[in-house]
């Protein structure tokens, strides 16, 4: 019998508070999924290795996760190498640290937002100070993209992980009724669609301009654990949530944020659901 080869979560590490915090946070998630955590230290001169606290700190880490847990030492950017590294070893998860005092208008075309457009896998950006120990409540903010719809398969397969409930968020102009309606029926879909595989879901319609501050307003109110988002570069027909947007939630959230990279092709039978 073939034994299945891991997955492997990468978490970038400086040593901050809030790559700290990244590391404890993949505990959980590499447990679920089988997964072994690779810290990735990239310093930026020779002296500054530190492989005496990165082999501390990696023996803690497998101690209290109870996964494997080793590290990597490079040289360069963090932010470039990160997704470098991510895609050499080929790591089916990025959970990194963001510095919480960063604000949106430093983020636009910063290497931080380069990491997260460029990453060749999903990844879970952090700046609340929170230690959240497993996820109860996943928020899903939906638009009419054929991308909006991936995020429905990987929320399904998280709450499975977890044992947690989906809960489904729709934004949309309040001057838009056409796409209000189609929206608001597209997400009753999914709520079906989710409930058939035995997870319960929830499902909120908002009508707002701001989309980030509504989403984020909402994911405290009801106490999300996590908010899934897509990679988006541009607005296309369908969508309600640029890139801007999704960035936007990714600098304001103190709840953790799952952006998930959108495929080449997307089917709109995706979810053998018909949607």
């Amino acid at each position: 019998m073939q034994v299945k080869e891991r997955g492997i979560i990468l978490v970038p590490i400086d040593f901050s508070e809030q790559s700290l915090l990244a590391v404890k946070q993949s505990y959980n998630l590499a447990k679920y999924t089988h997964s072994k955590i690779i810290l990735l230290h990239v310093y930026n001169k020779t002296g500054d290795e530190s492989y005496e606290a990165l082999t501390k700190l990696t023996k803690q880490s497998e101690q209290e996760s109870g996964v494997p847990c080793e590290f990597m030492n490079v040289k360069g950017d963090i932010y470039e190498e990160t997704d470098r590294v991510a895609e050499e070893v080929n790591a089916t998860m990025i959970i990194a640290g963001l510095e919480s005092h960063m604000h949106f208008r430093n983020i636009i075309g910063s290497s931080a937002s380069k990491l997260i457009r460029k990453a060749p896998c999903p990844i879970i950006t952090i700046r609340g100070k929170e230690n959240r120990d497993g996820c109860e409540n996943i928020l899903l903010p939906l638009d009419l993209s054929n991308e909006s719809r991936e995020k429905v398969d990987v929320a399904v397969q998280f709450a499975h992980y977890f044992g947690a409930s989906i809960r489904i968020l729709s934004v949309f102009s309040p001057s838009d009724a056409a796409y209000e309606n189609k929206l608001i029926a597209y997400s009753h879909q999914v709520k079906h669609f989710v409930k058939n595989k035995g997870i319960a879901c929830t499902n909120k319609s908002i009508a707002s301009d701001n989309i980030a501050e509504t989403v984020v307003e909402y994911a405290n109110k009801i106490e999300a654990d996590l908010i899934m988002i897509m990679n988006k570069k541009s607005l296309a027909v369908g969508e309600f949530f640029g890139g801007t947007d999704s960035q936007k939630i990714v600098d304001i959230s103190n709840i953790p944020v799952l952006t998930i990279q959108p495929s080449k092709k997307v089917s709109l039978t995706h979810f053998g659901t018909g949607f």
